[in-house]
């Protein structure tokens, strides 16, 4: 049965998410992210002491594309 649907506002939509108004039958949003984070990076804790004198994140990364998303399948 089709909605009917009134007024609407959006304020805004962010990179990764659908807006929707009215009937749908399946919805599927996709993303991909590429992070590079050294040594002490991802820590999480109380009182935490981390001692990384000297701390490179080295990143060589010959392939352009790594995670290809194409269209909502």
């Amino acid at each position: 049965m089709p909605a009917f649907v009134g007024a609407v506002k959006v304020n805004s939509v962010s990179a990764s998410s659908i807006l929707h108004i009215g009937d749908v039958y399946a919805m599927s949003p996709t993303s991909s992210a590429k992070t590079f984070a050294g040594g002490g990076s991802f820590n999480t804790g109380d009182g935490l002491k981390i001692n990384l004198d000297h701390s490179y994140t080295y990143v060589l990364d010959k392939d352009v594309m790594d995670q290809n998303i194409v269209g909502n399948a």
